[in-house]
């Protein structure tokens, strides 16, 4: 079972960790494991652009490096607001995150939260925010 509060809570602790100087766009994400285990990530800049790594990225690339490979869930919070405060808009993931997911989720039960607070969210299916997927099986 999926605790999506849980979830948000864990992904506002994430962004409070967000390295991003240069625009301050603060994003925090919450990863579950098929495991149980919540990875948390957070956004990091970098000077010249390229190199900066979403918060859902971090995750997902500390989960995998700690041998995690099969996810239920995430949840992503950020803007340059207080998203606390119920300031702002939802903050989905960018597409290079969403072919990061489907490397990993199954489309069709993966759940995405954005949310702005722990009591406003949207829930989504991976196959809802990336229609016509592209993942491994295309490859067999």
């Amino acid at each position: 079972m999926i605790n999506e509060k849980l979830l948000i809570k864990k992904a506002f602790e994430a962004q409070q960790l967000s390295y991003s100087p240069y625009s301050g766009f603060k994003v925090g994400a919450a990863l579950l494991g098929t495991n149980g285990k919540i990875y948390q990530g957070c956004n990091i800049e970098n000077a010249a652009f390229t190199p900066t790594n979403c918060a859902e990225r971090t995750a997902f690339f500390k989960a995998v490096s700690e041998g995690q490979k099969e996810f239920s869930a995430i949840a992503i919070v950020g803007n340059k607001h207080d998203v606390k405060s119920g300031e702002g808009e939802y903050c989905a993931p960018c597409g290079v995150c969403r072919q990061v997911m489907a490397e990993f989720c199954d489309p069709k039960t993966f759940k995405v939260f954005v949310a702005k607070s722990e009591d406003d969210y949207l829930e989504y299916t991976l196959e809802e925010i990336l229609p016509l997927g592209f993942n491994g099986k295309n490859l067999e």
